[in-house]
């Protein structure tokens, strides 16, 4: 099956968010699969698209002082625990300032680069045997806590531990369950290994993931060659006096740092503040990835985004080293990345725009659209241009062609959705605005007209219904009728293949591979096949692939 008959696409370019695959909505980039694809790619990573502004340098002349002033409206960390830590910025911001892993992303402003590893708590990018089933890293010398305490092999081990007890620390990556070898219950669906607190399956745990000296090993249940991109996620170590299970993390219970800052204090809601100071026992000798400059970092929560624009804008006092930790506001845009004549040219270099990972999409139920024409028409009427203009338009993001961003790098290539080279295109681009009259020819060609659809809302916000609207409004110009359904449900129907035909989702890679994208979505034991593909000559090429 090619892949465009499964999806129709945008790219956004914008906030994404990546907390726990849960909670998802079509504009909050979560982790939700599809099979219609609406695609655009973003720029930071939460709800909506858009660009930032903040203080850059270059490393040349820097020197370690001041405060960097962070200005967001959330009013707290979606989570600080080092094993729920999901979204992208979260995840770069503590990574960069309390947490430390066994590799890291490479710092550079070379997007290319900015994709490789390279080591950080061990000393390489570890070691595997032939068949890429055991992984090996060993731990570098001068690696402590907060308190002086070194980290130790079994902190690691019993970092990664906290993953299985998912009825305490849940909402994170679970890569850990998917790749150890430890066995799952007969539903398939759950381990033997039920975590730390419980300490049932604990033997299992043991024999899957051991400590020699300062070298930790995992062994696997199946070839994974880029296992070392998968400790980036959730393979944090945490010590085990130190846990406090799901409130580790929380107000009044702050995490122990293994990075150059420690938490010094930590509220929420509107005035809350989170405040980093140095960690004195950091090593910069022994940490070959952060030069940690500023002296201070204070987050201040519950800021309203129209005052934080125009902080971020004037630069005054204290602003003048400020970061916005949320994409700028549309209306600012124009203003900030397009008045080329200003005078003062005062945004040239303080403002950054790029993409997110993610892909946004709309997944169909194929069990209950079996018919290619059918899902064809379907993007061939969307109007593409309609639903980035509500977020954007340009400052949005690209529109995409499947659901692997250019961003992953190699895995991506042009799939010709877009410049008609797909043969039932026959050599027509579709307008941005749709074509319903194409539609309707595939329409006719179809064999099981499935007409009257149930779009599945994700959300009940007045950005979700305009979405919703104009996905309506689109199909029907095309013969389709669209009956919107919820928001007060989503997971139950959108994973249940007897309920609603289509939804709103979005997905980006984990780490720059398309391992991370199309077995998740697409194989018939994909955690999140939103769409009900189950094609086993599919399944036993994708398997190949990730091996």
């Amino acid at each position: 099956m090619n892949h465009s008959e499964v999806v129709v696409s945008i790219r956004y370019v914008g906030r994404g968010s990546r907390t726990g695959r849960s909670g998802t909505r079509f504009f909050h980039a979560q982790a939700i699969s599809a099979a219609f694809l609406l695609a655009v790619t973003a720029c930071s990573t939460n709800a909506l698209p858009s660009p930032r502004i903040e203080p850059i340098q270059s490393e040349r002349g820097s020197k370690a002082s001041g405060t960097i002033h962070v200005l967001t409206a959330s009013e707290q960390w979606d989570q600080i625990d080092p094993q729920r830590v999901y979204k992208p910025e979260d995840l770069a911001f503590f990574g960069s300032t309390i947490y430390r892993s066994l590799e890291s992303y490479a710092y550079s402003p070379d997007a290319r680069a900015g994709t490789s590893l390279t080591p950080d708590l061990a000393t390489d990018l570890g070691s595997h045997n032939a068949a890429d089933t055991q992984w090996s890293f060993t731990l570098r010398d001068g690696v402590t806590w907060q308190d002086g305490s070194p980290i130790t092999c079994q902190d690691v081990k019993y970092g990664v531990s906290r993953t299985f007890a998912t009825n305490v620390i849940n909402q994170g990556p679970t890569y850990a369950i998917a790749y150890l070898d430890i066995p799952f219950e007969s539903n398939a669906k759950t381990s033997k290994y039920k975590g730390p607190y419980s300490g049932v399956g604990q033997a299992l745990f043991d024999r899957a993931v051991t400590c020699d000296g300062k070298t930790i090993t995992f062994n696997l249940n199946q070839p994974v060659p880029d296992f070392n991109y998968t400790v980036t996620l959730g393979f944090f170590p945490v010590p085990k006096a130190a846990d406090l299970g799901e409130r580790y993390g929380q107000p009044g219970h702050l995490p122990v740092s293994s990075g150059p800052y420690e938490v010094e204090s930590y509220s929420t809601g509107k005035g809350g503040r989170f405040m980093l100071l140095r960690n004195p026992h950091w090593d910069p000798s022994s940490d070959p990835v952060r030069k940690a400059y500023p002296d201070v970092w204070e987050v201040d929560f519950g800021l309203d985004a129209t005052v934080i624009d125009g902080r971020l804008m004037a630069s005054v006092g204290k602003d003048a080293s400020a970061i916005g930790y949320e994409p700028i506001l549309p209306e600012d845009r124009d203003a900030i990345f397009t008045d080329h004549n200003h005078p003062k040219r005062q945004f040239v270099g303080r403002a950054v725009n790029g993409f997110d990972p993610y892909v946004r999409y709309l997944w169909v139920n194929l069990q209950r659209v079996p018919d290619a024409n059918i899902r064809r028409a379907m993007w061939v009427a969307l109007d593409r241009a309609g639903l980035r203009n509500i977020v954007g338009g340009a400052f949005a993001g690209d529109y995409a062609d499947g659901v692997i961003q250019p961003s992953v790098g190699q895995d991506y290539a042009p799939t010709g959705l877009l410049d008609g080279s797909l043969d039932w295109l026959q050599g027509r681009t579709i307008p941005e605005s749709g074509d319903p009259a194409f539609a309707r020819q595939l329409i006719s060609q179809a064999t099981i007209r499935t007409l009257t659809l149930s779009l599945l809302l994700g959300g009940d916000s007045p950005a979700e219904f305009k979405a919703a609207t104009i996905i309506k409004t689109s199909l029907e110009r095309a013969g389709f009728t669209v009956n919107l359904v919820g928001p007060e449900d989503y997971y139950s129907p959108a994973f249940d293949p007897k309920n609603n035909d289509f939804g709103m989702g979005g997905w980006g890679a984990d780490w720059p591979n398309a391992s991370t994208v199309i077995p998740t979505l697409f194989a018939s034991d994909g955690s999140w096949n939103l769409s009900q593909l189950h094609d086993a000559a599919f399944d036993d090429r994708g398997g190949a692939a990730r091996a």
